[in-house]
């Protein structure tokens, strides 16, 4: 298995997440109303999945060992471009969860805040899988000899290892400074 295959693998999974909320886009619509729980969860999926666990094996893995390389101008843009669309996902989470907590005090003007942010995901994730699936993933393959890919991908399991214990950390101490 190259490194690559279980960050597109994870792109699957994302974009069952992303089918799910389209369908209670749909319900949302027709009710003029949200379940807070459902965006938590989503959050939830987005930052500790999506983000951190996914765009942190591109980033502080790939990404990091790439910098090191002689890129091509195309493929240094798009990794640089990819890093912007990462950061654009995490304000776009942080807009999401400040109009659920409005939401959630009543604000209902919030919900259209809401609404605009989970379609952003929609739109914005499909796009972004596909430059790297398409694009930079098969590029980026080149840049690693077989030795270095296979690290890679064991940096990558080790990773995944360490996250449930990094999640839960941060959930017991959210929690101790409450």
């Amino acid at each position: 298995m190259q490194a690559r295959a279980p960050l597109m693998i994870e792109h699957r999974l994302i974009e069952q997440m992303l089918k799910a909320i389209q369908r209670k886009l749909e319900h949302i619509e027709q009710t003029r109303s949200i379940d807070p729980c459902f965006v938590d969860t989503a959050v939830d999926f987005i930052r500790v999945y999506a983000d951190r666990t996914h765009h942190g094996k591109e980033e502080d893995i790939m990404f990091a060992e790439l910098r090191g390389k002689q890129l091509s101008n195309e493929d240094r843009h798009l990794m640089n471009e990819l890093i912007e669309d990462h950061i654009f996902s995490r304000k776009n989470t942080k807009a999401l969860v400040e109009a659920n907590t409005r939401y959630r005090m009543g604000d209902t003007a919030a919900l259209g805040e809401i609404l605009v942010c989970l379609k952003t995901f929609i739109d914005f994730y499909p796009k972004h899988i596909k430059k790297e699936d398409d694009a930079f993933f098969p590029a980026s393959r080149a840049y690693f000899s077989e030795e270095e890919d296979r690290a890679m991908l064991a940096e990558f399991r080790e990773f995944d290892r360490k996250m449930i214990h990094e999640k839960y950390k941060t959930v017991v101490m959210d929690i101790d400074t409450k």
